[in-house]
């Protein structure tokens, strides 16, 4: 049996972005009803596979790069933050974030900053398809992974998904304010991009470890907060026509990638 490929995404809000490999595929629902697709290969660093805490951010920063691409490609496809609402809340979360660290310190501060941080996300999540869409994403793998018949049946919510960053990316982020605030009196912007950047990488680093030992108690508590995002806010059960949009999208990824078994 061929090795399957690991594959990640990103919903849309009129689509499906499907990462793979070396590749990334596209689909989304045009304005008249018919599906659009697109691929193209992925931008790689491949100095960092054996930096714990560095190769999470550039994998990140990886998929960042890719979003241009997918709309230069697919100029119908709108993206999650594609819509006033949302930036209107990016701006009021960015401003609200400063505005407590301003006239405030301790952990206090840091748990409101943060919970003001995620403002934009449900904002996104609570209008149009986005919802939906990223149920698809989970559904459109988790089908392909245990070769399932129909991505309908499968659960919309998924191990690999981001919202698993949530629960140690805010206990990094207040470790290291705290960390900070003994070492500095006045913790410059570069000080606390530093420590977002490093707190960033260390989640990445439990989310990996998470995977790799999925049977454990351990993995299982870690993934608890990010399972019920997903269930409550995250995620919402696809219409038909949406994961037919789903399929597509994995079909793309599937035809331009090459399995590993003929890669090595």
């Amino acid at each position: 049996m061929a090795e399957k490929l690991r594959l990640g995404g990103m919903a849309l809000r009129n689509g499906l972005l499907v990462h793979g490999p070396t590749h990334w595929a596209a689909a989304v629902r045009r304005h008249d009803g018919t599906i659009a697709t697109a691929s193209g290969h992925k931008p790689r660093v491949h100095a960092v596979e054996k930096l714990p805490g560095v190769r999470g951010v550039v994998r990140l920063g990886e998929a960042m790069v890719v979003i241009p691409l997918v709309k230069r490609a697919l100029p119908e496809t709108r993206l999650p933050f594609q819509d006033a609402k949302v930036l209107g809340a990016m701006f009021a979360a960015a401003a609200g974030g400063r505005l407590l660290r301003r006239h405030g310190t301790g952990p206090g501060v840091e748990t409101a900053a943060a919970a003001i941080s995620l403002l934009p996300s449900v904002v996104a999540l609570r209008g149009g398809e986005l919802a939906a869409y990223h149920g698809v994403e989970h559904k459109a793998i988790a089908a392909y992974e245990t070769d399932a018949n129909d991505a309908a049946d499968v659960a919309k919510e998924h191990d690999r998904c981001g919202s698993h960053l949530m629960a140690p990316l805010l206990a990094s982020n207040l470790a290291g304010a705290a960390l900070l605030r003994r070492a500095l009196v006045r913790p410059g912007p570069a000080a606390q991009l530093a420590v977002g950047v490093a707190s960033l990488g260390l989640a990445v680093e439990v989310f990996v470890w998470s995977e790799r030992h999925a049977g454990s108690r351990t993995a299982r508590a870690l993934r608890r907060p990010g399972h019920e995002l997903q269930r409550v806010l995250g995620t919402r059960e696809p219409t038909a026509e949406q994961l037919e949009v789903g399929r597509a999208a994995l079909a793309e990824i599937l035809r331009v990638e090459v399995p590993p078994v003929q890669a090595s």
